[in-house]
């Protein structure tokens, strides 16, 4: 990497604070039930790490602290059925309960200050079964292990004196870990929009479709707005631009996402999130999500839910990909961590100052 000029360093501390938002701790980085390489990582100290780089919000959930509920239904139109046997593919409506919500840990962060947004879902399925997901902004993630992750999270530990991330540190990371530069590429590229109804989030992970047959895919889904971009312009002025957009909207009828199902051939990669499939991959719309109504995140129904990715129903399964098991242990230790800190205060005492 080419010596950092001041420009460069800027660069280098907006990718720290948008790479440490993505996935609800997507990228978080201990195995299930265990321990990773010398260090003896846990999900524990993970979730330590985040604490102690953004600060303690008790009852917040420790990344993508700031959000609101939604809820409303999926409706498939039985394309997929093929693909799967999962009863969220059968033609007709499944119950939806959802979060929008902005990267960090900061639960009263102004809704600009953050790129990264993501949309968080479970399917209540007729047969008692449910299917969870939790998906970003970015296609891809920095990066690819645990452990990489981890050395992420303190290469990005705020300066003392500045309460920033050390460019210098970013840099070192960066050279370190050159299969950052699909993200890098990314950040450099995207433009925020004034919504969270008009742009589309990504599972990023792979995962393993099997049907009625028994025949298996890999699949990568996203979730695809019906609303037309709009950049961000004046709306990011309002510290709470994306809950206000969104009741504006929702006021006037439900908001419509498609469900995209991206199919991989022979040789693309299932267990590396920070390689994309290419972009002529066939690709299968599901059906439609159709949010209805939203509600703030202190009382609202999405409030005690574990978005974990490994909560799957039968015709769903997890790939060969090492970060699902670890994003399954740390959404365990935020949650069980939040949850004995107790609820976090309502809305009307948690404004911005």
């Amino acid at each position: 990497m080419n010596e950092a000029t001041p420009r460069g360093l800027d660069r280098a501390v907006r990718l720290a604070i948008i790479g440490l938002t993505i996935g609800g701790l997507a990228t978080a980085f201990a195995y299930a039930g265990g321990w990773i390489g010398p260090q003896r990582l846990t999900p524990q100290h993970i979730i330590d790490a985040f604490e102690a780089n953004a600060g303690t919000f008790p009852g917040y959930r420790k990344n993508h602290a700031k959000g609101i509920c939604i809820a409303g239904y999926f409706e498939s139109n039985g394309q997929a059925q093929g693909l799967s046997r999962a009863g969220v593919f059968v033609p007709g409506r499944t119950a939806v309960i959802g979060r929008l919500a902005i990267g960090g840990s900061n639960p009263h962060a102004p809704d600009a200050a953050v790129a990264t947004r993501s949309m968080a879902l479970q399917f209540q399925l007729p047969n008692g079964e449910q299917w969870r997901t939790a998906m970003n902004t970015p296609p891809v993630l920095a990066v690819a292990t645990p452990e990489a992750f981890y050395e992420q999270v303190l290469a990005a530990r705020p300066d003392p004196a500045t309460g920033k991330p050390d460019p210098a540190k970013m840099q070192a990371f960066f050279a370190a870990h050159p299969e950052t530069a699909a993200f890098r590429a990314w950040s450099a590229k995207a433009v925020p929009s004034d919504s969270f109804a008009n742009i589309p989030y990504h599972g990023i992970n792979a995962f393993r479709l099997v049907n009625a047959a028994g025949e298996q895919r890999y699949v990568r889904w996203s979730i695809q707005p019906e609303a037309p971009f709009a950049p961000l312009g004046e709306a990011g002025q309002d510290p709470d631009f994306l809950s206000r957009d969104l009741q504006r909207r929702l006021a006037e009828g439900p908001l419509r996402w498609h469900l995209m199902l991206t199919l991989a051939e022979a040789g693309d990669p299932t267990d590396d999130a920070t390689r994309q499939w290419p972009a002529e991959r066939r690709q299968v719309d599901a059906g439609t999500l159709v949010v209805e109504r939203a509600e703030a995140q202190d009382q609202g129904a999405c409030r005690d839910i574990n978005f974990d990715p490994l909560v799957l129903p039968d015709g769903i399964e997890a790939s060969d990909d090492p970060l699902l098991a670890a994003r399954s242990a740390a959404y365990a230790v935020s949650y069980n961590r939040r949850t004995h800190e107790g609820a976090p205060a309502p809305a009307k005492e948690s404004r911005h100052e």
